[in-house]
């Protein structure tokens, strides 16, 4: 399995398009964690309220959620690209098995989680340790499970643009269906269905581990809505993980690089 990792590191590292977007993940988030510092409430920057530890982890997990759409449109691009170079086919004539194609694509996936979760790690220790009057071991970790639920939903929106880069293998058209499905059809179908059914929904599903801040006070005004919590949305997350990237490898399966 460390081949597998090793041979896409090697071909991931020299590439200019994965760092660009990887650079801009970053920059966004962190520009728009720095703007919310700056905003001022009653005369006063919102930075010390809006960024106190343990709140913070909740508020900048729901931040990142907005920039997941990046993180998949880099996966698309990343395999439509192998599909233009043909090193997909390359790679099966060399030995690969099919399986061996959809696992290494995977390990890209969580590398690339785990990188976005560290950017919310150190994003989150330092506007914390600026703005919290608490900076205590105990406040600092107390909810810092919703970087964990934050990883989960990376991989979640991931393994959907890898579903949709091996099913479609143009870059344009992958992306606008990965987009139009997450954020037109599943909406629209969404408004159909009652609450106690959409909200096992594939994406309905992954941003319930990343719930907006103060939507007990949002609710309490328009009425409450019927979602899981984000500990009730992880093991519906994890299956859905598994599901996609198991379409994607009996696609894979049956059909010709």
């Amino acid at each position: 399995m460390a081949s597998l990792l090793i041979t896409e590191l090697r071909k991931l590292i020299p590439y200019r398009t994965f760092w660009t977007i990887l650079v801009i993940f970053t920059g966004l988030f962190l520009l728009f964690v720095y703007m919310g510092s700056k905003v001022e409430i009653n005369g006063q920057a919102a930075g010390p309220k809006l960024y106190n530890f343990p709140d913070i982890w909740l508020k900048l997990a729901y931040i990142a959620s907005y920039f997941n759409l990046l993180l998949g449109v880099l996966i698309i691009i990343l395999i439509t690209d192998e599909y233009s170079f043909r090193t997909l086919r390359q790679q099966v004539i060399d030995g690969w098995f099919k399986s061996d194609v959809v696992l290494a694509k995977f390990f890209v996936i969580l590398l690339i989680a785990a990188f976005g979760t560290c950017v919310l790690l150190g994003a989150g220790l330092f506007f914390g340790l600026s703005y919290s009057p608490d900076t205590s071991a105990n406040k600092v970790i107390q909810d810092i499970r919703h970087l964990l639920f934050y990883f989960v939903q990376a991989i979640g929106y991931m393994s959907l643009a890898m579903l949709f880069a091996f099913l479609i293998r143009k870059n344009g058209l992958a992306i606008i269906a990965f987009l139009v499905y997450a954020k037109i059809i599943e909406p629209i179908i969404h408004l159909r269905l009652p609450d106690e059914v959409d909200q096992y929904f594939p994406m309905k599903v992954l941003s319930s581990l990343t719930p907006m801040p103060g939507r007990d006070v949002l609710e309490s005004l328009t009425g409450p809505t019927l979602a899981l919590s984000p500990t009730m949305a992880l093991l519906p997350a994890i299956l859905y993980i598994s599901l996609f990237t198991l379409l994607t490898y009996v696609l894979l399966k049956m059909r010709d690089l």
